[in-house]
């Protein structure tokens, strides 16, 4: 088995040569297994490895390929999930100590979903304490190691296991979540793709929350194709989330081809750009040259939508309704055992209490009154082009 088979191949690669049988599952498994046990201690990226159910999931399916009955491109993929999705016989503890009795009786739904597909569930990665912070760190667990510096920096949040175990070449794609930028941020400081799926397109049924009204599923791979690939088995309609229930299965892959000539792509010049490194501005800037070598019309746009969201009164409320959801989900914890949990996350989230039913109730009719606007805006225009994280990664002795 090459290095490559292994270390950094995405999984069309490794797809094509298991398909071809050229390489087996089993074999697969076994050398990712060995990786992830080799570099954990410096990584810091799994919670546990779930070593029985990838050594049946990979038998399984070599069995399968090896009589010629293939589930389609993810079938023998070996890939994690954070710690926030169930996994039957495993505790969902979302980065808090105080759930290690929380054992899964089954399979969250998107887990289920890839284990029809083929999928080899190698383990489960570590996050930021309930999910609720951008950095990646997490005081109980430890904070996982962003694998592009020797020294310890933040891998970002707080999919921040996820992230690492795919940049450092153990698994071509893992599970994340996003709510207010925790597939996104940690996909960016640690040089991967990450897709932040809409509301609504993958069920967040047996994903621990953190907001109902923000939450969303999404993978975090080395490739688009690969997040494509991926969340074409993860998505539809599923009885567990309603969010899901009118939102039929669509197509994606047969586009990825086509490339972006005469795509009309537009940097949206507003609050994404404040205060942004000049590293970061200038590697944006420089995509958007790629794209308009590549045939794409580029231009720009004022988008005010996203600036009227950030900073003052509405970014305060936007803040506060994650909290005040996290609050109800997380009460008893809060209520009973405070001093426990990480002070940086139950002091943001206890402030949630602050936020008034009225003020609640007029977030969220502002919400979709801006979505309209945004959706007017953005009618003739394919694509926007902004910074996805506005610092590059920290070092960790900083922050």
């Amino acid at each position: 088995m090459s290095d490559l088979t292994v270390d950094y191949a995405s999984i069309a690669e490794l797809s094509a040569s298991l398909q071809s049988r050229e390489l087996s599952a089993v074999a697969l498994t076994e050398a990712v297994l060995a990786r992830a046990h080799a570099l954990q201690p410096h990584l810091n990226a799994f919670v546990t490895l779930t070593v029985k159910r990838a050594t049946a999931e990979a038998r399984a399916a070599d069995i399968e390929l090896d009589a010629g009955l293939s589930r389609g491109p993810l079938h023998g993929v070996p890939y994690v999930a954070k710690d926030l999705f169930d996994v039957a016989g495993h505790p969902t503890q979302a980065g808090c100590p105080l759930l290690a009795d929380n054992t899964a009786n089954t399979d969250a739904a998107v887990v289920a979903r890839l284990a029809r597909a083929g999928m080899v569930l190698i383990g489960k990665t570590h996050t930021v304490q309930f999910a609720f912070g951008g950095v990646g760190i997490n005081r109980d667990f430890g904070t996982p190691h962003n694998p592009w510096s020797e020294t310890a920096h933040a891998p970002g949040g707080s999919s921040s296991g996820t992230a690492v175990a795919v940049s450092a070449g153990l698994v071509p794609m893992g599970l994340g979540s996003d709510t207010g930028g925790s597939v996104r941020i940690p996909a960016a400081l640690c040089g991967i793709a990450g897709l932040k799926t809409t509301v609504g397109r993958v069920s967040r049924a047996g994903v621990y929350p953190l907001s109902w009204t923000l939450d969303s599923v999404g993978p975090l791979a080395r490739t688009v194709r690969d997040c494509a690939l991926t969340y074409t088995a993860m998505h539809g309609p599923d009885g567990g989330d309603p969010t899901t229930l009118n939102r039929d299965p669509h197509e994606v892959l047969s586009d990825l081809e086509l490339g972006v000539g005469g795509l009309r792509i537009c940097f949206a010049e507003t609050a994404f750009w404040d205060d942004a490194d000049p590293a970061v501005v200038e590697a944006v800037r420089a995509a958007g040259q790629v794209f308009e070598n590549l045939g794409a019309r580029v231009g720009s746009i004022d988008l005010t939508e996203a600036g009227q969201v950030a900073g003052g009164e509405r970014e305060r409320h936007r803040a506060l309704i994650v909290a005040a959801e996290g609050c109800a989900v997380n009460r008893r914890l809060l209520d009973e055992h405070f001093d426990a949990l990480d002070p940086r996350v139950a002091n943001r989230m206890i402030a949630g209490r602050t936020l008034s039913a009225p003020d609640y109730g007029d977030t969220l009719r502002a919400w979709q009154s801006l979505q309209r606007d945004a959706k007017r805006a953005l009618r003739d225009i394919d694509a926007v082009l902004v910074p996805t994280c506005a610092i590059t990664a920290r070092p960790l002795a900083e922050i």
